[in-house]
Order: C-alpha cells, then structure tokens, then sequence
C-alpha cells in the first residue's frame, strides 16, 4: 500500500493519514468500531476528512455512550464496516498511518480489515503519543487532551472520531515544524525513526545543540546561573550549591516540568560564581527584582520560622510569639528554627519576669487579672508606675543577650521561699526554669540582640576557605563585594558605625528587609559554617579584624564570572 521510496520523501512531500477511532471497547479481540475519521495531513495542511458511524452489529455498552456520546440509535442506520472498507483502504494508500496511541487504533483497524479479508496491513506508522513522550517529557500525561492543551490547541468535541482526529493532525503538523527547527529532521525516514529514540540520547541531542558550548566546563562551587534565549533575554535566575550538580539537573528524565520548559526555550547559560550559596541567594533575590525573567515567581515568604516580639509601640510591651518580623518600631529576636524553641524562651519570660501578658483589648479594660494576684504581673493596667516595668523589661533584654546572674538569683530564691511554704510543685516549676536557663536557651535565638537594632558582622564560611561577610546594622543589610555595585558600601558602613557616623538617609527599606530574611533563613539551617561577631564589644575596626583575622584575613575575594552582570541588565 506504499511505494518503496517513501522513506526518501522529503516530509513536506509525504501524506499522512491520522486515524481516530471509537470503539465498543478497549480490547480488539472483543469489540467492535462504531466511529472512525480519518484526517489527511500533507506540508502542513489538512487537505482531506473522512468520517463515519458504523454499526457494530452488537450493543453499545452505556459507560461507552457516557463517554462518547454515541448510542444504539445512533448507530442503528449506520453502514457496517464492510460498507465503508473500501472507501477506507482508498484514503489511506500510500500514506503514513498516523494516530495517538496508534497501537490501539491499528489494532481496531486490522481486525476489521480481517473479518473483510484483508490480511497483513502493514503500513508505515506514526505514533504522536510516542513523539510527545520525546519532545514534551515535562508533562505528567501525553494523553491527546494534555498535549492538545500544552500545544494551546482546542477540540471542540473530545472522543468523538472527527474533533479528536484533526486536534491529532494539528498536533502533527507542529511537532513537525519542531523537529523540523530544533533537530533539522527533514526527511521521513528520520521522523518515523524518531520516535523510537531513547529519550535520554535525545537530551543529549538537544542539548548539543542549544547549550553544549556553554555547559561543558562549569564548576563544582555555588553562584548564581542565568539562562537566555535566542534574543540574549535572560529568561531565568537561579543560585545554586554547586552550579554544575544544578544545572545538570535541568536535563535529568526526573526534572520538574518548569525546569523542561526553560531548556527548551534557552540558547545560552551562563554562570557567576560566588563564595558561598549566601551570597548566591542575596545576589538572585537582587537580579529578580532588576530584571523580572518571565520564568522567574516572587521568591518564597519565610513564614516557617519563629521570632519572639516585643511590642515597644504600646507604652507597656509585651512579649509574644509571631512568624514574621518587620520595621514596625518593634524590637524582634530570632529567629527560631522552630516553635517549641520559641515557645521555651516565652515560657521563661512569662514564669520568671513580670511583664504583662494579656492582649492589648484585654489591658484597655484597665481591669487587674489573676496574673497580677500571684505576682506575676506589675498590673500597669490600673497603675501607671512605668519605672518599674521599665526595669522589668530591662532584665528581658539582659536574658536575650545572655546576661543570666540576676534571673538565676531570682529563680533560686523563689524555689527556696516555695520549698520552705511547702509549695512543692511551684518549687518543681522554678527547678524547670532553673535548668532551661542553665541550658542556655537564650542561644536557640540566631542573634542575642534584637534583628530590628542588631549590630553584627557576619561571617560565612564556604568552600576551599573561602569567605563571605554580611554586616546588620539597625535594620540595614550589607554584603561584601556585590557584584552590581559601584562601590564598596561594606567597608563604608562599618567605618560609620566605629566613628560614630550617622548619616540621614540611613534608615532600612524594604530591600533590607528582604536580605535581612534571606541571611537569616540561611544562616538557621547552616550554624556550623556562621560565626556571629557583635560589635558592641568592639572600640575599633582594627579590633575587630584581629579578631577576625585568627582565623581568615578580611582581604576581598574576587568574585570569578565568564561574564559581566552589568551587561545583562537592561
């Protein structure tokens, strides 16, 4: 049914019969077809539809009319097989037998073929079902209906032969201009051999031809990576760990659908490498915001995280738990990996210190609660002796800061004065207290000062010694060398801050904000590779940098890149 030289034919050349077909069931052994269209296909164009009922001499089971929509009545006029078997094979010879799943279309095909004595259908087959799982392997389901729908394509009138039919040819003609532009297959024997590929030879392919140059030599270090299209238009930002495992795993079978989509859209990668994954982070939270890739989301809130609040903006704070910190005139300590070590430094300040507890709603009553009964609470609600619950306050932050002598002296002189009461199980409770404190608890918080007013430098240990530096001065965020800055504002800070400098504009944004997030959330998860200098206990930067420098010289590391940033940004 086909000339010899087909498999020459150039594809524009070649005619291709897509067959669709509704059956009584899923097995050919045992059911019958009641619809078939077949849709011909040649340079891109559908230049020919054949379609019919047909009767299959049997009942349609009700799940089947359910699904197609095709019922006995339908079907009861229709011409059997036999009738039409002829205007079948006439549209089909010397085409490609082309379907979607085509294993089962053909089966249905040549069992009928058979019981109209026609033997040894062998025509040359195209599978689309086979194609998609080589050249969209990012969707979960190529079934007809997903790969319509990737390819933006509508059907009208799903399972039914003639609508399912041409959504099959129009999804044959653009995998063809695909394969025809990314792989320059242009003959049929290459396309018909095409989807009998492994899938991992054609990654391999693929990637060849779009991003080989530029993946062959990248480094096991962190930085930041940036795919751009044809149009040098960076469609995507991310950092990475090591850039070489991250990247490769772009083009792993396992790879999320997103990850599928941006290879198949990028032309170039490039790379720029950083100390450690800290700065990679800081530097790809920056990039997004300058050059919004359209593969690129807002990055993730870091709501999974604790901070102890104190609520300086009433005239009596108080102390609770929140998972989010901000500018607010608040003071916040944290963070917190997890709730539980939060809530023992809450336990703490509300068993061993007088502070108020209640809500605000609760305290505008101007009622004194039980809290105030056991003493364990100044009650400013009904008095105003705010000296008193200043000092109060004062000792909380002397326990954040690890400052324990007066809070131990309390607690031991309650367990005593219970114990001799004969109030046993409040001296348990002070003991509980006792040993938390003894714990250092107070140091499950990141910082000892609160986020909002801390003055520290950072300093983040990263692979063959190299080292980063992050400075937080009152709410302001700083990182040594930034690739997209002009100057060192680094450097410029921290010599403020020992000369006692304060500028007017030196107030934090919302950029501060968002790094300040991100080094904390890092710096929770990677304790081991952080030391935490507090510049309190510093009267100079030369002292500073001795402390520093018993370990590792302050001297810059020169960010390494096969490029300029600069130049990307548009």
């Amino acid at each position: 049914m086909h000339p010899k030289d087909i498999l020459t034919q150039k594809i524009e050349d070649t005619v291709f019969t897509v067959v669709d077909v509704e059956t009584t069931g899923l097995n050919a052994s045992y059911n019958n077809i009641i619809e078939i269209a077949l849709v011909k296909v040649q340079n891109n164009e559908i230049t020919g539809v054949y379609s019919t009922l047909v009767n299959p001499a049997r009942d349609i089971p009700y799940f089947i009319t359910q699904f197609t929509g095709i019922s006995n009545d339908d079907v009861y006029n229709a011409p059997f097989f036999e009738d039409v078997v002829d205007n079948i094979t006439s549209f089909i010879n010397g085409t490609v037998f082309t379907a979607h799943n085509l294993s089962f279309d053909l089966s249905f095909i040549r069992k009928e073929f058979r019981l109209c004595g026609i033997e040894n259908f062998k025509p040359y087959q195209l599978c689309t079902l086979k194609m998609a799982r080589r050249l969209y392997p990012e969707l979960k389901s190529k079934s007809l209906g997903k790969v319509a729908n990737h390819l933006r394509i509508k059907n009208p009138e799903a399972h039914r032969a003639e609508s399912d039919a041409k959504v099959t040819a129009q999804i044959l003609i653009k995998m063809i201009n695909e394969l025809k532009s990314s792989n320059g297959i242009s003959i049929l024997e290459d396309l018909l051999n095409f989807q009998f590929n492994p899938q991992s030879n054609l990654r391999k392919r693929l990637l060849n031809e779009k991003l080989n140059q530029d993946l062959q030599f990248l480094p096991d270090a962190p930085g930041v990576y940036y795919f751009l299209n044809s149009k040098d238009e960076i469609i995507y930002i991310g950092k990475a760990k090591s850039l070489r495992e991250r990247i490769k795993s772009y083009f792993s079978s396992t790879a999320p659908s997103k990850s599928h989509k941006i290879v198949k859209q990028a032309k170039k990668l490039k790379t720029e490498i950083t100390n450690t994954e800290l700065t990679a982070l800081l530097l790809e939270a920056e990039l997004i915001k300058i050059i919004d890739p359209k593969h690129n989301v807002q990055l993730k809130k870091y709501h999974n995280k604790y901070f102890l609040r104190i609520n300086k903006t009433h005239p009596f704070p108080n102390a609770e738990i929140t998972n989010f910190f901000d500018f607010d005139g608040n003071d916040y300590f944290g963070l917190f990996i997890n709730r539980k070590k939060a809530a023992q430094i809450m336990e703490v300040i509300d068993k061993a210190f007088i502070l108020r507890e209640c809500k605000d709603k609760e305290f505008a009553k101007q009622k004194a609660c039980f809290l105030s009964e056991i003493e364990r609470c100044t009650a400013p609600c009904v008095g105003s002796n705010s000296s008193h619950y200043e000092d109060e306050l004062e000792k909380v932050y002397e326990f954040m800061l690890g400052k324990n002598q007066f809070l131990l002296d309390r607690l031991l002189n309650k367990m005593k004065l219970y114990s001799e009461i004969q109030k046993y199980e409040k001296a348990a409770e002070m003991r509980e207290l006792i040993n938390l404190v003894l714990a250092q608890i107070h140091k499950s918080s990141l910082l000892a000062e609160p986020i909002n007013s801390a003055n520290v430098l950072i300093e983040v240990s990263g692979a063959f010694d190299s080292k980063d530096f992050c400075l937080l001065l009152e709410g302001k965020a700083f990182v040594k060398i930034n690739p997209i800055s002009s100057h060192d504002e680094f450097e410029t800070a921290l010599d403020d801050y020992f000369n006692s400098t304060r500028h007017s504009d030196f107030l934090p944004t919302e950029e501060d904000l968002e790094k300040i997030k991100i080094i904390l959330n890092w710096i929770v998860k990677n304790r081991n590779y952080v030391r935490i200098f507090y510049l309190r206990k510093y009267q100079s930067k030369e002292v500073l940098f001795k402390d520093l420098s018993s370990n590792i010289n302050i001297a810059p590391i020169e960010s390494q890149s096969t490029f300029d940033i600069k130049d990307l940004i548009k």
